[in-house]
């Protein structure tokens, strides 16, 4: 089956199930770009992905246990792990493009969240979540920026947050567009997230999902000239003029 990228972004949990049963090409502009195929028993990704892009040491492209990402993690604490799916995957250094978008994102949460119970967060920072049908398996993710409104009751005794966020957001690098376009799109739409923004610095474009009950529940694409806005959070909203140079 062949769609276009609009199609799968407005229907992505429709076409995660058809994946599961037959390859999904997605289209831009009439041309491939990329594919979902299902799992094997072999433990092959939900999404086929260039895989050189996160290959690190002996660890990139295979399976590994939790107790395994933790090690690694522990043993080279200078170094950004995130594990999704029973994964680990290495973060690479963010260029120019990601940092300004980022800085100014942060700047635009920051004065909207003064005065509120909500705060945002920017990475590095350890966020751990369960998806829906998989309370067993533990993921570990940094998103780039986040909002997060329930921080004093799941604060453990060591200072580290073990709840939810209510927003979360990623900037696209070229090692990572996939990953956050699906892996983690379908992570966050799954694990209780209520909205999630993908900032794309080579469209110049945000995406804005709101999810519910473990779906999309409603999207929409802004761009150069226009204001993202927020679905679940009112006077959130950010100029892509102010992101992109």
């Amino acid at each position: 089956m062949k769609v276009s990228s609009t199609e799968v972004q407005n229907n992505f949990g429709k076409y995660l199930a058809i994946a599961a049963h037959e390859d999904v090409i997605v289209t831009r502009n009439g041309r491939e770009i990329a594919k979902l195929t299902a799992v094997d028993e072999t433990g092959a990704e939900v999404v086929a992905e260039r895989r050189a892009s996160y290959e690190f040491g002996n660890h990139g492209g295979r399976k590994a246990t939790f107790e395994e990402f933790q090690a690694l993690s522990k043993d080279n604490e200078e170094e950004r792990y995130e594990y999704i799916d029973g994964e680990i995957y290495a973060m690479a250094s963010p260029k120019t493009d990601h940092q300004i978008a980022l800085m100014e994102l942060a700047v635009i949460f920051h004065g909207w969240s003064q005065g509120k119970s909500c705060r945002p967060f920017i990475a590095p920072y350890d966020i751990q979540l369960r998806r829906i049908e998989r309370q067993d398996q533990l993921n570990v993710v940094q998103p780039d920026l986040m909002i997060i409104c329930d921080l004093e009751e799941h604060l453990d005794a060591d200072g580290y947050y073990k709840g939810v966020p209510a927003l979360l957001v990623e900037i696209l690098s070229e090692s990572t567009r996939r990953k956050d376009l699906l892996r983690k799109a379908d992570l966050y739409m799954r694990s209780g997230v209520k909205e999630y923004w993908i900032v794309n610095p080579f469209s110049k474009e945000i995406t804005v999902y709101r999810f519910a009950d473990g779906e999309i529940a409603e999207n929409m694409t802004f761009r150069l000239g226009e204001t993202a806005k927020s679905y679940i959070f009112e006077g959130l909203s950010a100029e892509l003029n102010r992101l992109f140079r």
